[in-house]
């Protein structure tokens, strides 16, 4: 039996229990999974604390398409099976099983078999059929696994039998692969490519997301780092300054995700509580400040060089790369699959190197337009005099806001609509939107007074917007954002932590329909627009009648909400999960980052004909 090198890592306790379960095999008419199954049922806390095979992996086999079944399984917490283990073989005459693929596993250090790939949780797998008596109705599988308790036993190889209709699977068909979704696909990729065509492609894919309103906050961030040089600007020291801003960014991006893929931790909670915002809030404040001018009346000497970099050119050099870093933790591109798949190669593979340069990769091609803009700033700006000093200050302005958009993920809405007002009007009364205008004022100073009043009257607008609790600040008057998606959006029922999950879907398969997850959190600004402009939609009310709707909102990023993620291997929301009448996920129909209704109605039907 193939269980004793297991046996020499074990505790004392623990190798007594085993040998418990051996020593009747060759005595015994009973087989070992009667034996162990007795045990469980006898007395003493070891064989309380472990759980029968058939309570401990929860194993189905049902039809799925034409020519192909569907293997699920449900791993209690703290068990595993091994993905080399698994076999499936016809039973009956005329019907034989192909090859068929098992979804990526993650890889464990097995005391048994070495490097070995493992699974917990929930899965599945596609099998292939083939037959040679058309006339069959059904099919007799065997299915053969084997698993273990997490520092403890391992179960022997395991072996059931199912009988499935083979008229629901629609008779033979070609074999085929098993299905994965998007990020798991690229989990896939990252395992099965070469280095340099992985890194190509998570560059494409940073570049992609370039073209997202991620980057958007960046641009200002970088162009002030620009202007706020006050030696002579050219398109070298430019690219140079912007080069120096990317690389950090994308080195920062890079660390941060291999601690989150292997760590399990999830950035996004992390930097987008109040404390933290408010932090990188003022620090954008500051560089305003050093903007408008007033910056050596409010800091020491040395913390000007660092910050507006303006003493030398490697301390304007090391300001820019700060800024990078800071911006990565803040801004960060959005949760997409590129990045939901890399994250869940290194969870699963612990490969931090590849992970990581993928990841780096990703970041360079995410900052590739902002060395372009960087290097056309050189050139468009102005040199020196009074219009420089004008374009520092309106960057001032821009940096503002900046920090008051961070602020908006965490603040109440009528709290930010505020704050613009403030920064609206304050920056209308330094235009001269007050003041009064000289017959002689030229023509600059007539307009830059009416685009002071302009921001007056807004700023104004804002104030009152705020006092009745409105809306945003481009619509000041509209419902606020998280009443409307609420009251927009799907019926959804709340669910919390992984004990009320598996309470509603027992619910859903008793009821016998599908189930679709929504992952929420109020300072995830794709989840609101999902909620505002997808979930609202009519046409996708009606593509979901037939779903039993759950969301779990993981605002609070607390235990419950992190062993919840952790068990769907998913790093935060946005996601949206499917699952079938059974109560078993389609994991190749998970859905990470923000989808427009009619491409997410084609996806919802995809599901339902699973």
């Amino acid at each position: 039996m193939n269980m004793f090198p297991r046996l020499a890592a074990l505790p004392v306790a623990r190798l007594m229990l085993a040998a418990t379960l051996l020593w009747p095999f060759s005595l015994s008419a009973e087989g070992p999974l009667d034996r162990l199954s007795g045990l469980l049922q006898g007395q003493g806390p070891a064989a309380r604390d472990i759980l029968h095979p058939d309570r401990a992996f929860q194993l189905e086999l049902r039809p799925f398409s034409p020519g192909s079944l569907l293997l699920s399984w449900q791993i209690e917490p703290g068990y595993y099976l091994y993905k080399d283990k698994f076999q499936a073989e016809s039973l009956t005459d005329g019907i034989s099983t192909q090859g068929f693929s098992l979804p990526p596993g993650k890889l464990k250090a097995d005391p048994l078999f070495g490097q070995v790939e493992v699974y917990y949780g929930r899965n599945e797998a596609v099998i292939p059929f083939a037959t040679t008596a058309p006339d069959l109705k059904t099919a007799t599988i065997e299915v053969g696994y084997q698993g273990c308790k997490e520092d403890s036993i391992c179960y022997p190889p395991i072996k059931k039998t199912y009988t499935v209709s083979l008229a629901a699977a629609g008779g033979p068909a070609a074999p085929q692969p098993a299905l994965l979704s998007e990020q798991d696909g690229i989990t896939q990729r990252l395992k099965d490519k070469g280095l340099l065509l992985n890194l190509l492609a998570f560059f494409g894919f940073g570049l992609l997301l370039a073209f997202t309103p991620c980057v958007f906050p960046m641009i200002p961030i970088l162009s002030g780092i620009i202007v706020g040089e006050k030696q002579r600007m050219t398109r070298p020291r430019a690219f140079s300054l912007s080069l120096s801003y990317v690389l950090a960014m994308a080195l920062t991006y890079a660390g941060l995700g291999v601690i989150a893929g292997l760590f399990h931790f999830n950035l996004q909670a992390a930097s987008q509580n109040i404390w933290a915002l408010s932090l990188f809030s003022g620090l954008f404040v500051l560089l305003a400040l050093s903007m408008f001018g007033f910056y050596e009346l409010q800091l020491p000497a040395s913390w000007q060089a660092r910050l507006s970099g303006n003493r030398a050119r490697g301390g304007a050099l090391k300001g820019a790369a700060v800024m990078g870093v800071l911006s990565a933790v803040i801004v960060g591109p959005c949760v997409a699959p590129p990045l939901a798949g890399a994250l869940l190669y290194i969870s699963q593979t612990g490969d931090a190197l590849l992970g990581g340069l993928a990841l780096f990769a990703l970041g360079l091609g995410f900052g590739l337009p902002l060395l372009l803009v960087g290097a056309a700033s050189g050139e468009i700006l102005p040199r020196a005099g009074a219009w420089m000093e004008t374009v520092r200050r309106g960057f001032g302005v821009i940096m503002l806001g900046v920090a008051i958009w961070f602020l908006e993920r965490v603040l109440p809405e009528a709290v930010s609509l505020m704050l613009w007002a403030t920064l609206l009007v304050t920056t209308a009364v330094f235009m001269g939107a007050l003041d009064r205008t000289d017959a002689t004022a030229g023509r600059a100073a007539r307009l830059g007074k009416g685009f002071g009043l302009v921001l007056m009257v807004y700023g104004g607008a804002l104030i009152v917007a705020a006092a009745s609790g409105g809306g945003t600040v481009l619509r000041p008057f509209a419902e606020p954002r998280l009443a409307a998606a609420s009251k927009q959006s799907l019926p959804f029922n709340p669910v919390s932590g992984p004990a009320g999950l598996q309470a509603a879907l027992a619910e859903a398969r008793l009821a016998g329909k599908p189930v679709m997850l929504d992952f929420y959190a109020d300072w995830c600004v794709t989840c609101v627009d999902m909620e505002t402009h997808t979930f609202s939609d009519p046409a996708v009310r009606a593509a979901l009648q037939d779903f039993i709707l759950l969301k779990t909102d993981v605002t609070a990023h607390n235990a419950m909400d992190q062993a919840l993620l952790q068990q769907l291997e998913l790093f935060g929301p946005p996601a949206i999960l499917f699952f079938n009448a059974e109560a078993t996920e389609i994991k190749s129909h998970r859905l990470v980052g923000f989808i427009k209704p009619e491409p997410f109605i084609r996806h919802i039907q995809q599901a339902l004909a699973l």
